[in-house]
């Protein structure tokens, strides 16, 4: 039996929550359009949860807002104390120490750091592909040019790394900076040991610094383990900037709170310095003591409990989809929360277009985001970090009035 609360459906809308308050605004250009009348709003589309936080993260807001000032401040020990542990303890982290942990405005503020200190406009940098639509805009609003590398389904449907085709790449447009999603969003995997191997094996031969986005790392399934990239040999450590965050673990991301791990001292220097000299990257005391309770006994609990939740979320909707929904594809993920759906057969089969699938799913309430931004040519993206009765409403839905 659970301990802490994932079946209750939390009522979101006016408690300033973009996944709700935003259907219909185009405010990003891909909100879902409002359900037609009789049916619910689902909420499937942004990237955080439809879960309330760990208990010990409200209390420990609670307890430092009770104090009534809030002046300026530098950050604790206990915040570098809770860091580091939960990062020996969660992924096996040797080594880590105060120094290394710098403070983020968000991973979005980390990458175009790196980015601005590790390469000039008109650059080209690698991801992979699908890839995080946010990454492509941090790149191209700087000056510089995604390439990307298609990852491709082995024989058993799990998305792998095109090793051959990321060195021609790299090396036909002399990349020397690669962004790295580990786990990977939006497919789910959980990177093993080998395949990271390999690809820092390439990187090294080809010189590329590594940008690894590692804001996932603590919610994988059961038989798959998060290994920070800079955990794969000394030269990995020396050339990665990893950025972490409790936001998606925990539901944080609107107390903007994220951090990186750079062991190398000059690249931590160069980024640290980019950071402050833009005036940009000052941490909130509320969200310093969200991370320090995030990272308490508690959370590591209440994180055990979440990681069952959502990997049973996953197996279910996968399992229905693959049985139930002729000519949709979808990979149970490793990890996350996100699943990516590929109606390619469908539309082939139906003459339907994309357009008409998604529309469809918004006329009855299924909030899914079009994964084409993500670069799935005939896909949607799906988040099932919310109570799996949703999840069921969802999946009736999808059979009896979209596909």
């Amino acid at each position: 039996m659970m301990k802490y609360d994932f079946t209750s459906i939390m009522e979101r809308k006016g408690m300033d929550a973009i996944a709700v308050d935003n259907v219909g605004k185009h405010m990003w250009g891909n909100e879902p359009q409002p359900p037609e009348d009789g049916f619910d709003f689902v909420p499937m589309w942004v990237a955080d949860m439809n879960f309330p936080t760990c208990p010990a993260v409200t209390e420990a807001i609670i307890k430092r807002a009770k104090h009534p000032a809030f002046g300026y401040f530098t950050p604790r020990e206990e915040y570098f104390d809770a860091t580091i542990r939960w990062q020996e303890e969660h992924h096996k982290a040797a080594g880590l120490t105060k120094e290394a942990i710098g403070y983020e405005n968000g991973v979005h503020g980390c990458v175009t750091s790196a980015v601005q200190v590790l390469s000039q406009p008109g650059d080209c940098i690698l991801l992979h592909r699908p890839f995080y639509l946010g990454f492509s805009e941090d790149i191209e609003t700087i000056g510089r040019k995604s390439i990307y590398s298609d990852l491709k389904k082995d024989e058993d449907g799990i998305y792998r790394m095109d090793f051959e085709d990321m060195d021609a790449k790299i090396k036909k447009y002399r990349i020397h900076l690669v962004i790295f999603c580990s786990p990977h969003n939006p497919t789910g995997r959980v990177w093993e040991r080998w395949e990271l191997e390999k690809a820092m094996e390439i990187f090294e031969k080809n010189k590329c610094y590594v940008i690894s986005d590692e804001i996932w790392a603590d919610l994988t399934f059961s038989g798959h383990q998060h290994i920070p990239t800079q955990m794969v040999n000394e030269w990995a450590r020396q050339h990665t900037i990893a950025a972490y965050a409790p936001s998606k673990t925990f539901n944080l991301a609107g107390m903007i709170g994220s951090y990186h791990i750079i062991y190398n001292p000059y690249l931590r220097d160069r980024i640290r310095t980019y950071g402050e000299n833009t005036h940009y990257n000052s941490q909130n005391v509320l969200s310093m003591h969200a991370q320090i309770g995030a990272y308490s006994p508690q959370g590591y609990e209440w994180v055990e409990e979440l990681r069952q939740v959502l990997e049973k979320n996953c197996r279910y909707a996968c399992e229905f989809i693959n049985q139930e929904i002729y000519g949709v594809d979808v990979t149970m993920p490793q990890g996350t929360y996100m699943i990516f759906l590929d109606c390619t057969e469908y539309c082939r089969e139906t003459g339907k277009t994309l357009d008409d699938v998604i529309n469809a799913g918004w006329d009855v309430g299924i909030g899914w985001q079009d994964g084409r931004h993500f670069g799935g040519n005939c896909h949607i993206r799906m988040n099932l970090a919310l109570p799996l009765s949703q999840i069921e409403k969802v999946c009736m839905l999808m059979s009896e009035h979209v596909f």
